[in-house]
């Protein structure tokens, strides 16, 4: 059965087109409210380090906000060029809170 870490609970979340950075122990994620679907992924952008919790969405990709990369939520993959991933995790809530798998 896989592990589901808590992250946040379920009233700290985005509201939907928008994104918010979180905890995952030490591992920055990023949260995001993608057309009313709750996705959790890497934090940090392939291409500078930019936080994509910081970051705007636009249709269904989050862009980082420091040079504009484009990141699909669903499979992690990097707009402009399908071999640039960054991880994208599970995300179940239960009770209130928003528990991501890693």
């Amino acid at each position: 059965m896989p592990d589901y870490l808590n992250v946040a609970s379920e009233s700290d979340l985005p509201p939907e087109g928008e994104a918010r950075e979180f905890s995952c122990g030490n591992k920055p994620i990023c949260i995001a409210n993608v057309n009313g679907v709750i996705i959790a992924m890497d934090n940090i952008c392939l291409h500078r380090g930019g936080p994509l919790g910081q970051g705007t969405i636009e249709g269904n990709k989050i862009v980082c906000p420091w040079h504009g990369w484009q990141w699909d939520p669903k499979t992690g993959e990097a707009a402009h060029n399908p071999n640039a991933k960054i991880a994208v995790y599970p995300v179940k809530i239960e009770n209130g809170s928003v528990m991501i798998e890693i």
